[in-house]
């Protein structure tokens, strides 16, 4: 008797919902607990199917599931337990955990249902799951933001790359200047008054042969010094992008020859300068003042890197969609190692030695020829000669 009362006062107390149906699913017993989860009193549940706390569709299927245990022992919630839905007086439903343990009691079954109430652990859980979810999209945004930054860090620091870049190379350049001004405008400078000097020292004697070999020098420096000029005015227009292109129909073949004949003037002792035209028309489009400039360049240096007793070949070569121009010497050729800077301003092949120059001339043919929408190229071996190759796609007019 007092095991009993012990007993229904642990059931009548307990925290979790227990209800007791029997084997035809009808309500015996309903704890305290599971009248307040479900929102029932005890006498609206006693003797009514226990499928009244379901929802559908498990509310239909209730009566099938005991009767398929009967037949088959095979077990779906008893002694097993698992997550269901309950269904409240209200008609709200909520989760509870549910475990149904079998007693055979005076020879008929009963089956007690252990109910535990979900609702505040999937509460929890929704808040958990939402936060994460938050949290998941802050990160997606950080990240996104993170690696924005850093694209924005590794941009700037390829243009602050970029930037040491051309300040080296700006420095270099300066440099580069610096030492070719104070050198080149220095030598012939000297050149002069040496011999001025000099003349004052043999005019009193009538020395006419010392007088004209250093009044020679004379005009020889004056004009390296006017060569230097002309090559800074060039490369400042060019800066200022002052040069402007005027194509002009003209003859290749008596443009080259005049060109020759004047070149040939200031060629050194017994060298030769031979022209040669390639092409069944010798007629081109182009600016006449830029391709003779660019062409006296190269010739000019050929002259300058070249001893005497050597031929420098100058060609033309016109096809249907293109110009070239070849200018080929024996001289002293370009070293290898510098043949990638060779067009870059006030820059000089290392083995020049005392031959003046500035530096500047291949950087300006480059560009002339650049305007004239072609290209020009270089092949040399030290000690061996050097070819140039200006090549004007579509010349031919």
């Amino acid at each position: 008797m007092e095991r009993a009362k012990l007993l229904s006062a642990i059931i009548e107390n307990a925290i979790d919902g227990i209800i007791t149906i029997d084997d035809r699913g009808i309500i015996e017993h309903v704890n305290p607990a599971a009248l307040k989860l479900f929102g029932f009193k005890s006498k609206e549940l006693v003797g009514k199917n226990v499928s009244v706390l379901m929802p559908q569709p498990d509310k239909e299927r209730h009566d099938g599931y005991i009767k398929n245990y009967d037949n088959t022992g095979h077990k779906r919630i008893i002694g097993i337990g698992r997550e269901v839905i309950g269904q409240r007086k209200d008609g709200s439903t909520f989760p509870f955990r549910l475990g149904v343990s079998e007693v055979k009691f005076s020879d008929r079954k009963i089956y007690t249902g252990f109910i535990h109430d979900l609702s505040k652990h999937k509460e929890d859980e929704a808040r958990i799951k939402s936060y994460t979810e938050e949290l998941e999209d802050k990160i997606r945004d950080r990240t996104r933001d993170l690696v924005k930054l850093v694209a924005e860090l590794e941009s700037a620091k390829e243009h602050v790359n970029e930037l040491f870049i051309k300040e080296k190379e700006l420095n270099q350049l300066k440099t580069r200047f610096v030492s070719m001004a104070s050198h080149e405008f220095r030598t012939p400078l000297s050149s002069i008054q040496l011999s001025a000097t000099l003349i004052d020292k043999y005019t009193p004697k009538q020395d006419t042969e010392n007088i004209e070999k250093h009044t020679g020098k004379i005009k020889n420096a004056v004009g390296n010094l006017t060569t230097i000029l002309n090559d800074f005015l060039s490369l400042e227009k060019l800066e200022a992008g002052k040069v402007e292109v005027h194509p002009t129909e003209f003859n290749i073949i008596n443009f080259a020859e005049e060109i020759v004949e004047e070149m040939q003037l200031i060629s050194k002792q017994d060298q030769h300068i031979i022209y040669e035209h390639q092409g069944i028309s010798a007629q081109v489009y182009l600016d006449l003042n830029l391709l003779k400039n660019s062409i006296i360049n190269l010739i000019s240096n050929a002259i300058k890197y070249s001893g005497e007793n050597t031929m420098i070949q100058f060609n033309s070569i016109l096809k249907d969609d293109e110009l070239v121009i070849e200018i080929k010497d024996n001289g002293i050729g370009i070293p290898e190692t510098d043949l990638n800077n060779l067009f870059e301003p006030f820059f000089r092949a290392h083995n020049t030695g005392s031959i003046p120059g500035t530096g500047l001339g291949l950087n300006i043919v480059k560009r002339y020829v650049g305007l004239m929408n072609g290209f020009v190229s270089c092949e040399s071996e030290q000690n061996i000669g050097t070819t140039f190759l200006l090549k004007f796609p579509f010349a031919s007019n």
